[in-house]
């Protein structure tokens, strides 16, 4: 970090929300890294088809890696262009006849993209998609542990009609689930390329008869592939396909952490963030335990959210190639960066999440003798009665206005009750005990659970 501190770096993904394990991936001393294993990569085919000698290559692969990002850096005040700063660090440390096999027939792109494609690719297999597979089964574990919990549901931030806790939370275990495959998908897909200046491969058919074949093979040294065509530049849609597939995960915990504040506020209280003995949720006001950790996750899915958005313009460059999107790309990783620092501050509140179910089943009773309007209704229908939905509307409105509930006022409407002795008693119980309306919820919370244990398992190996 060229002599700073960490107290004087500028981006907050750079101090506070900084992840150590991604450093390998998306410093730029990394990327240098990555961009010599291409150079390297490419004199070891050189040396298969008889370009140069084996012992050429062996003497980039060993000096290569031996150049330093400031000596790069450093390099690069004369040249004002960073790949060719590198080639020419490398170069300085091998013989003059090694020296012309370095960079031979490929431009900086071929180098730069295919590079960027391993690190994403690297990263989010080592660090990022773990990290996922952890937090989904934290989730899992919660849904099944309180599949039976019950909870008033909620729909336009109104009371609805009862689930479990565990049903809830598996909502978030299936969508979670999809954007892991997808990720996986993506990222699986990222592509190289060696096709030179304008990607047609003028610069290796002068020294290939099958040019597309010399990409191929350099690619899979590196576990890439290319695409089907290429510019100068490799199609920039593998690349936003892959930070798609991040932005969605990110939206599905950013949509987990608001429910959960919102189940957190005073007024509801059914579950909490872990709290630590010394900390503090207020500067002024002693008693706060704020729910801060979703709110952090919140705001950094805020930020890094509308940078597809820029991936989007990226997918633009005129004719072969311009450099529009040269200083935006290399942003491009602080998304799956910013994604895992959440991820990881949400496994922390996971690994202490509260679950007050008494407090769950007192808000379950505030709107225990109204919750009965569907079943009631839906029973009358079936029992033949021509407008129930209206009925039922009609009788709450004159409990709401009344101290009467519902089923007392039901006993007492002469014109209902025509239609209430035909319904069999086993279904009225389900008006007696409306905690007990709540559908397959627990059923189909083990059913999603199971499901997504069984896709997601591939991708653990």
């Amino acid at each position: 970090m060229c002599g700073m501190n960490q107290y004087q770096n500028i981006s907050p993904l750079d101090f506070r929300y900084r992840v150590p394990e991604l450093e390998p991936y998306f410093t730029e001393e990394a990327g240098m890294k990555y961009q010599i294993m291409v150079e390297v990569a490419i004199a070891k085919v050189f040396a298969k088809h008889g370009i140069c000698s084996e012992d050429l290559y062996e003497e980039i692969k060993r000096e290569a890696p031996k150049v330093t990002v400031e000596e790069i850096y450093e390099e690069d005040k004369k040249t004002k262009h960073t790949p060719r700063a590198m080639v020419n660090c490398i170069q300085k440390r091998v013989s003059k006849e090694a020296r012309r096999f370095v960079h031979l027939t490929a431009t900086s792109s071929d180098v730069y993209d295919t590079a960027n494609a391993m690190r994403l690719r690297d990263a989010t297999k080592n660090v990022v998609l773990p990290n996922l597979l952890k937090l989904e089964k934290q989730l899992i574990k919660l849904a099944l542990q309180e599949k039976d919990t019950l909870q008033i549901g909620r729909t336009h931030g109104q009371h609805a009609i009862p689930i479990t806790f565990g049903f809830a939370v598996s909502e978030y275990v299936s969508r979670l689930g999809h954007a892991l495959l997808e990720l996986s998908r993506a990222n699986d897909n990222l592509k190289g390329q060696l096709s030179g200046a304008t990607g047609s491969y003028n610069a290796s058919s002068l020294l290939f008869d099958d040019p597309e074949q010399f990409e191929k093979e350099v690619l899979a040294e590196l576990g890439l592939s290319p695409a089907s065509h290429s510019t100068q530049i490799v199609e920039p849609e593998f690349l936003v396909n892959h930070t798609h597939a991040l932005t969605l995960a990110f939206g599905v915990i950013a949509n987990f952490v608001r429910d959960m504040r919102q189940l957190q506020r005073t007024e509801i209280g059914e579950i909490g963030e872990g709290f630590g003995k010394k900390q503090v949720g207020s500067s002024t006001m002693p008693h706060k335990r704020n729910p801060v950790t979703f709110e952090h996750i919140e705001g950094l899915w805020k930020e890094l959210m509308p940078r597809m958005m820029t991936l989007y313009l990226d997918q633009t460059s005129e004719h072969q190639r311009d450099l529009s999107n040269y200083s935006s790309g290399r942003f491009v990783f602080e998304v799956a960066h910013g994604l895992d620092s959440a991820v990881r501050r949400l496994q922390s509140v996971m690994a202490n999440f509260l679950v007050d179910r008494k407090r769950m089943k007192q808000n379950f009773e505030g709107s225990k003798s109204t919750i009965i309007a569907e079943p009631l209704y839906i029973l009358l229908a079936m029992a033949g009665h021509p407008d129930a939905h209206e009925a039922v509307r009609k009788l709450t409105l004159k409990a709401e206005k009344s101290t009467h509930e519902v089923l007392i006022l039901l006993a007492k409407d002469r014109a209902l009750k025509t239609y209430y002795e035909k319904i069999p008693k086993k279904k009225l119980a389900i008006l007696a005990r409306p905690e007990k309306y709540i559908g397959i919820a627990s059923k189909k919370t083990e059913k999603v659970c199971r499901f997504w244990r069984k896709q997601l398992k591939p991708l653990e190996t």
